[in-house]
């Protein structure tokens, strides 16, 4: 029997048994009230939306105290119950959220929508997300289209969306925008 196999993970596990299983996991897991939940991988597009998102935020915000981090850095949130998740981005500003490896007071969250995510995103993770006092923006973006949907705390987290190659996605508690046809690169034909 392969070690892989024989492995058997609990049932319920504390965030601290998660931390140290996932330390040595080959595959990422989300861990919401005791339970962990593999990740599935992602399509090229979905990479080449996040890079391009990434290399934009981190180019704009050079130099200032916010930074930018991708996929592997775990965000941990309080909702009732220990909550950990992995966004596709997030923009920390606070000095304080000094974590190597966790990050508990994001300002943005970005998420690009997959077929096997889509209802977690706009529906678990979007509720959970709300709760987080220092968030200012959370970000839904399309991968088959090119729209993207934005829910702000000045706006009391209505829907607002923008689309198109001639948008821009303005990031107001930021200070700027990127226009979507820099999101896409190399998605859609130009």
């Amino acid at each position: 029997m392969s070690a892989a196999l024989a492995y058997q993970r609990p049932t319920y596990v504390t965030v601290e048994q998660y931390l140290a299983i996932e330390e040595k996991s080959p595959v990422r897991h989300e861990f919401v009230a005791g339970e962990m939940y593999a990740m599935a991988g992602s399509t090229k597009y979905h990479n080449m939306i996040c890079g391009n998102l990434f290399a934009d935020i981190h180019r704009l915000l050079r130099g200032k105290p916010c930074k930018p981090y991708m996929q592997d850095v775990k965000l941990q949130i309080w909702a009732g119950q220990d909550v950990i998740y992995y966004p596709d981005l997030m923009v920390v500003c606070d000095p304080t959220d000094d974590d190597p490896v966790i990050a508990r007071k994001p300002k943005v969250i970005i998420e690009v929508l997959s077929p096997s995510t889509r209802r977690i995103d706009e529906q678990e993770k979007l509720l959970t997300y709300f709760r987080i006092d220092s968030l200012e923006e959370y970000i839904l973006v399309e991968q088959s289209v090119m729209t993207i949907s934005i829910f702000r705390r000045a706006n009391e987290w209505k829907r607002e969306e923008v689309h198109g190659r001639d948008a821009l996605l303005e990031l107001v508690s930021l200070g700027f925008s990127i226009p979507l046809i820099s999101i896409y690169e190399g998605v859609f034909e130009s």
